[in-house]
């Protein structure tokens, strides 16, 4: 019996190619959406991990500053204290390298090369051995404005640069031809570096230079980012930590932290966005089982009198089921295999095109090379023979109940179904329900699972929906026979309807849920912009938090650009990495002028009166939600961050009243805004990253940037090519920094459009196998209809009527599903995966065009799928009699 289940099983697979292949599509591209998702993350981070574990070294233990630098003279002590057998000091920052594509971003590491190597072998430099004649002069490690580059550095400042050769013992940087000097960023001056050779460690573009030189060419003298620790055997590397951390005169500014800090920080993180990502990429596989459905009732339908024979010549029910079954089995198997392959191609050309990130930033200036996980292919290789197999379960039980006697007679009836609607009310209450639940693991588990219980509650309540509407609809249309006609056969099989837009429902429901949430998203974005871009010109630094204690305006330069002629007022930002908690990623301080904050803040709430005696600072949503700051409350954790940068005799700790919170969509980690005025008494740090300037004449805007181009370049030194000193700023007016952030927001959100665009298509195919399925079990109603007179066209008005009723009816169920799921997204999800909320925006003209677009592709389809059904060979049916 085994033998021959499969054996008409693979006939039917191989007879009808190109019926099957669409069940086979619809599986392939979920699997390799998913797929080929996961491969490009996991690559992703494998990058970032081997990236921090070449800087990182093999430490056992790390000291690290709280907010950034720390006195050097730390270092002495540690390198005696007991049970550590070598110490390596490293002076870690940001900053901008000059290339033939203009400024780009370049990570400096500071080594002492006598002690690197033990711990960081990575990072050791390595003098070209080929680049001069003679031995290699050793003492190029130690010479100033000395670089050494990985592979990355490499290939963006071009073969030419990378392959100059390292000056003699008695030759400096500037007596090095023009081509080995490269101009890095320090402050608002370029200063040379030359390349003097390699070091081996991976990851994005890095440069190695001597501690010494890399403190005097950035300015850091003194400084230090962090200590690497190699302990003594049997050493207890936590009860160290613990006893250096009690130690007395432990000073409050470094901290003790165990190695690869850095790659948990960024796998969590990154760890909402992965899995939203996943999860849409598997809304392909679940439409795909809507058409593995499809495409199986189609099978049975054509199929049904073959199946009665079969029944009458002795195969049971079960073994019918059996039948359909080892069907839905085939087109999994062949489908998750080549979309596993497909997937694993098209991880590879995004890695080599788009780089890792997938617009998410996270692993933004990483190139991946692509990481095979065999495990995950056996995962989602399952999943897709599951969403197989799943789909073909309804089928393959219509195929075990067909009677035999009543189906060779053309009686038989594909779209037997359920009348028990509870169920659908009992999925529908419990995905409401589990929206009040909780995230886990910072993941919103249990929306996740509602949003799948709303869809599957809804579409169960389809024969419901259907009947209550086409109930309304029939007396209505008592005196129009043809349209009286196709509504009451749509009404009386109300269950097969529900088989035939269940898919476009499930499909139309996910697209207008992604529609509402990617509109609602971008229009809470455009409003955000607009309240925080108010001035005519903005100037900025640098790009990224990371550069901002490197690359600055000094208080000359700001002072000098308030001063320019046009210039009527100017505003000054500074912009600080914070770390509140070891385990969670730095929050971004931003010391600006406020004023009045419920103006200059998109805040939740009015503001706050602030105690006598404390300082105002305005979380946003992500530190209320990582940090657990509560409003009209103290921040203790923010007083005890910030006395690392405060002034050394400023008296009592500051204390420091949350007075409101503010929506921040650029930084998921956190920001807290504090004035700047508070900032700069703190600190008496006057340095800025960020100017904002209101113009006399906003239309002299181009004269104010060369203003101010011309300023930045009488701050650069003899010997530098004046016009590259025009890329030490970056400028953008209102207009422009809106619609280079609404491009970055619709790049970050590509990958979601492809997916909707893949769901709506299989939804779509899925309404016409669904259609074709149904017509060809009517052939004899079809025949019945001409005998009775009406004609070819007559009956292929009724079909398309009925379609277009189907197809509405769907349509307004997909409609209203997705409505509700996109509430859930946007009120649930998104708040609990990226700590950050939105207004629900509904783009009707997107959201009816789609419903349209849905709507005519079915009805043209029934009309199609009736031309094959309704002609001479449906009247010649109604004779045929087993």
């Amino acid at each position: 019996m085994f033998e021959l289940l499969t054996t008409f099983s693979w006939q039917e697979v191989r007879q009808h190619p190109w019926r099957n292949a669409a069940a086979v599509l619809a599986v392939m591209l979920g699997v390799a959406l998913a797929f080929s998702v996961h491969l490009i993350n996991n690559s992703a981070l494998d990058e970032f991990a081997q990236a921090a574990r070449s800087v990182g070294g093999q430490s056992d233990l790390e000291l690290r500053g709280v907010q950034g630098h720390f006195d050097q003279a730390l270092y002495k002590t540690i390198a005696q204290t007991p049970g550590v057998a070598l110490a390596s000091p490293i002076l870690e920052l940001s900053s901008y390298v000059m290339t033939p594509q203009g400024k780009r971003g370049l990570r400096v590491v500071g080594v002492d090369a006598l002690s690197v190597f033990g711990i960081s072998p990575d990072l050791m430099p390595l003098p070209e051995a080929a680049a001069q004649p003679g031995p290699i002069d050793r003492w190029a490690l130690f010479a100033p404005g000395q670089i050494f580059l990985n592979a990355a550095a490499k290939r963006l400042i071009g073969p030419a640069a990378a392959a100059q050769p390292a000056p003699t013992a008695g030759q400096n940087a500037a007596s090095a031809t023009p081509s080995g000097v490269l101009k890095l960023q320090s402050g608002m001056l370029w200063v040379d570096a030359h390349v003097a050779g390699s070091v081996r460690a991976a990851g994005p573009a890095l440069a190695v230079m001597d501690l010494g030189a890399a403190q005097d060419l950035f300015l850091k003298a003194g400084q230090l980012t962090r200590i690497d620790l190699r302990l003594q055997n049997g050493v207890d590397r936590e009860a160290l930590a613990r006893q250096l951390e009690a130690s007395p005169g432990w000073p409050n500014d470094v901290r003790v932290a165990l190695p690869q800090e850095a790659e948990s920080q960024i796998n969590n993180l990154s760890r909402a966005y992965r899995v939203n990502l996943t999860v849409l990429a598997l809304i392909a596989l679940f439409t795909g089982a809507f058409l593995v459905f499809s495409v199986l009732s189609l099978s049975v339908a054509k199929r049904a009198q073959q199946f009665a024979l079969l029944g009458v010549l002795g195969l049971s029910g079960r073994d019918r089921l059996k039948l359909v079954l080892w069907e839905s089995l085939a087109l999994g198997l062949v489908g998750s295999l080549a979309g596993l392959a497909l997937g694993t191609g098209l991880a590879a050309l995004a890695l080599r095109v788009l780089g890792g990130d997938l617009g998410s930033g996270f692993f933004s200036g990483a190139t991946p090379s692509l990481q095979f996980s065999p495990t995950a292919a056996l995962v989602y290789g399952t999943l897709g023979v599951a969403a197989a197999l799943v789909g073909g379960w309804w089928p393959a039980r219509a195929a075990q109940q067909l009677p035999p006697a009543q189906t060779l007679k053309g009686l038989g009836n594909l779209g037997a179904g359920s009348k028990a609607h509870w169920v659908s009310l009992i999925l529908i209450a419990t995905g409401a329900l589990l929206t009040t639940a909780p995230p886990i693991f910072g993941i919103p588990l249990a929306a996740y699972v509602s949003v799948g219980m709303l869809l599957v509650g809804g579409i169960t309540a389809l024969p419901w929906l259907i009947g209550l509407l086409l109930g309304w609809l029939a007396p209505r249309l008592a005196r129009q026979t043809l349209p009286l006609l196709a509504v009451e056969r749509a009404r009386r099989q109300r269950d097969t309807a529900a088989v035939a837009v269940s898919g476009v429902v499930a499909s139309l429901s996910l697209a207008v849920a992604l529609t509402v949430m990617v509109a609602s998203f971008r229009d809470s974005v455009t409003q955000w912009l607009d309240r925080l871009l108010p001035a005519d010109v903005y100037v900025r630094s640098a790009t990224g938090m990371g550069t901002s204690d490197t690359v600055f305006f000094t208080p000359d330069f700001v002072l000098a650009a308030r001063q320019l002629p046009g210039v009527s007022k100017l505003q000054a930002q500074r912009m600080l990495p914070l770390s509140l908690q070891s385990s969670l990623p730095e929050v971004t301080l931003l010391a600006r002028e406020l004023g009045d904050p419920a103006r200059s803040l998109p805040l939740l709430a009015p503001p706050l009166p602030v105690p006598p005696g404390q300082i105002a600072v305005y979380l946003s949503e992500a530190v209320v939600d990582l940090h657990g700051a509560r409003v009209g409350q103290t921040l203790p954790a923010l007083s005890k961050a910030f006395r690392p940068l405060a002034l050394a005799n400023q008296g009592g700790e500051a204390i420091f009243f949350v007075a409101g919170v503010w929506r921040d969509y650029a930084r998921q980690s956190g920001s807290i805004a504090i004035d700047l005025a508070d900032f700069r008494r703190l600190t008496n740090d006057q340095r800025a990253n960020d100017l904002a300037l209101w113009l006399d004449q906003p239309e002299d805007a181009a004269r104010v940037q060369q203003a101010l181009q011309a300023l930045a370049g009488r701050n650069t030194p003899q010997g530098t090519n004046a016009d590259k000193s025009n890329d030490l700023l970056e400028f953008g007016t209102a207009a422009q920094i809106r619609a280079l952030s609404l491009k970055i927001f619709d790049r970050s959100f590509a990958v979601t459009y492809w997916l909707q665009a893949v769901a709506i298509g299989i939804g779509l195919f899925g309404v016409a196998a669904s259609f074709s399925a149904q017509v060809l079990s009517r052939r004899k109603e079809f025949g019945l209809l001409a005998h009775l007179g009406l004609t070819r066209r007559q009956i292929l008005s009724v079909v398309a009527l009925e379609g277009l009723a189907w197809t509405t009816l769907g349509a307004l169920a997909g409609l209203g599903l997705g409505l509700l799921v996109a509430l859930v997204l946007v009120q649930v999800v998104n708040p609990q995966s990226f700590h950050w909320t939105m207004d629900l925006m509904l783009p009707w003209g997107k959201l009816l065009t789609l419903c349209l677009a849905v709507v005519a592709a079915g009805t043209l389809t029934a009309w199609l799928a009736a031309r094959a059904a309704a002609g001479q060979d449906a009247v010649l049916a109604v004779k045929e009699d087993w």
